[in-house]
């Protein structure tokens, strides 16, 4: 069985994370989402929070499961027995970026992570959490560009925000 690890902060989950995990089950038989914390951002919603939204939009898929880790990647997919990291990819910086994490990530596994890009769909290229966060932050419609499941959390949490 192939598994795979899709990573990132999603803080929220746009259509374009859910675009990339949705095309990765092409490639493997089991993805695992792991959402990430870092001590050092501040985040509209807190790790169970973000884990929540997105077993909210998979609720019932059998091979997707939701995760969380701090710390490096590599070990989190040691740790599963994971070898194929999924890496969305929106713009040539990204590609820049995530080619070096790419060399990184397999020195650090001893060779044991290889890498797979996908390119982001073309409707979703300029779609990110910061972008969604601004969007309800001026209570504008978040329709296609955050999965219905999940756009009234969102849009609560801006309100939050607004004060």
């Amino acid at each position: 069985m192939k598994i795979g690890v899709y990573a990132g902060s999603f803080d929220p989950i746009t259509k374009g994370h859910q675009d990339i995990i949705e095309r990765a089950l092409k490639i493997v038989d089991k993805l695992i989402v792991v959402v990430m914390n870092n001590p050092k951002k501040n985040y509209w919603f807190n790790l169970d929070e973000r884990k929540n939204l997105i077993s909210k939009i998979f609720e019932g898929s059998e091979n997707i499961k939701v995760d969380e880790h701090a710390g490096l990647l590599v070990d989190f997919m040691a740790k599963n027995s994971c070898g194929i990291l999924i890496k969305g990819l929106r713009d040539v910086k990204d590609f820049s970026e995530e080619m070096t994490y790419s060399f990184a990530n397999k020195k650090l596994s001893n060779g044991e992570v290889d890498t797979v890009f996908i390119p982001t769909s073309e409707r979703y290229t300029y779609v990110s959490s910061t972008f969604v966060k601004e969007l309800a932050f001026y209570n504008q419609s978040l329709e296609g560009y955050v999965d219905g499941k999940v756009i009234e959390e969102v849009l609560n949490r801006a309100k939050e925000y607004r004060g």
